[in-house]
């Protein structure tokens, strides 16, 4: 069997790490393996598979000889690096927005549109993390009855922003427990660290990620919007998100509205559901079985529940999806693009 040679961009953040972590459990023939960060970074090293490496800085001979490079350490490393890595011959997987609308960038989720692989250029996009979980939850219903529109509210885990925004909501709680007055909280990342005010997240929801854009509409929401359209190739689906960050550290949560072109009873739903990849079906509101953030950290699987018709509109329906935003998210998804370009024979030739 042919061996691949991989390299890791962004090895020391929170999407890097799960990367790794995911690289040990891949069925991918891994041959030679480098960890690459900043010029801070380099010199420290990474356990791997029992053994130590060194992280190296990333520059642009750091690709030599890499056939799969997998991307998370900001939109302009990528910009910047990407394409350095497919001139030297590398098959670059992002898990940043920089690419994921560019025309020619197969915007790819496993379970939902495969067959896109076989379009790349050199780059493979990950998408959004709320994103990837919405479509998991729905293509399976929308081969089976169709799909008109999508009304999702997002409930966003911290860690979606990063370590140091983890370690911040951290020190919040514990400033708010000690009794610190709201006002004297220190905030200084969240709800876009580039954005001109800062609040806390501890005890507090901000209907906001990333900065505001068109119609009043945050970055985050229209990459939800944009992304879902690319991935079902439908211009026409109608899609509307809210996205908001709450004081959890990992695990992204949704509140899902569809309206099918065919009706659908909930059992009908439930059975497709059961049976579709990479979803888990957590609904027995009789039991109180429902998907919840906190059970979702550490599993590779899109969790749905909450799964009930509309009260008013016949094609409506309404459920609750929760998945690990660092997981199936990001570094999972990621790593199952590889092994699914490996399996059609798309890496490593």
């Amino acid at each position: 069997m042919r061996k691949i040679n991989v390299a890791v961009v962004g090895a020391t953040g929170a999407v890097g790490t799960q990367m790794i972590n995911m690289l040990t459990e891949t069925s991918l023939p891994i041959n030679q393996i480098k960890f690459l960060a900043s010029k801070r970074s380099a010199g420290k090293t990474i356990a791997f598979k029992g053994q130590e490496f060194t992280i190296e800085e990333l520059v642009p001979e750091s690709f030599e000889g890499v056939d799969l490079a997998l991307f998370s350490a900001g939109g302009g490393i990528s910009e910047k690096f990407a394409p350095e890595a497919v001139k030297r011959g590398a098959i670059v997987v992002d898990n940043t927005s920089h690419f994921r609308m560019q025309e020619g960038v197969p915007l790819v989720v496993p379970e939902v549109n495969p067959e896109a692989l076989k379009t790349h250029q050199g780059i493979i996009a990950n998408p959004n993390c709320s994103t990837i979980q919405m479509m998991v939850a729905l293509e399976p219903i929308r081969q089976a009855y169709g799909l008109k529109r999508i009304i999702v509210s997002t409930y966003q885990a911290v860690s979606g922003a990063g370590n140091l925004a983890m370690d911040e909501l951290k020190q919040q709680t514990q400033a708010f427990l000690d009794g610190v007055p709201k006002d004297e909280i220190p905030a200084n990342i969240l709800p876009a660290g580039g954005d001109k005010k800062h609040y806390p997240l501890a005890f507090n929801a901000l209907p906001q990620i990333d900065v505001f854009a068109e119609e009043g509409y945050t970055y985050e929401e229209w990459k939800m919007v944009n992304e879902t359209k690319k991935i079902m190739e439908d211009s026409q689906i109608k899609v509307s998100a809210t996205c908001v960050r709450i004081p959890v550290l990992t695990g992204h949560s949704e509140s899902i509205y569809i309206e099918t072109e065919k009706p659908a009873t909930v059992s009908e739903v439930q059975e497709i559901l059961t049976n579709a990849a990479g979803v888990t079906l957590e609904d027995d509101p009789s039991q109180q079985i429902y998907p919840q953030a906190l059970n979702s950290v550490g599993s590779k699987s899109t969790f749905v529940g909450r799964i009930r018709k509309d009260l008013d509109e016949e094609k409506g329906i309404h459920m609750w999806v929760v998945s690990d935003n660092l997981l199936k998210g990001a570094a999972w998804n990621s790593v199952q693009i590889a092994e699914k370009m490996f399996e059609m024979d798309l890496l490593g030739k």
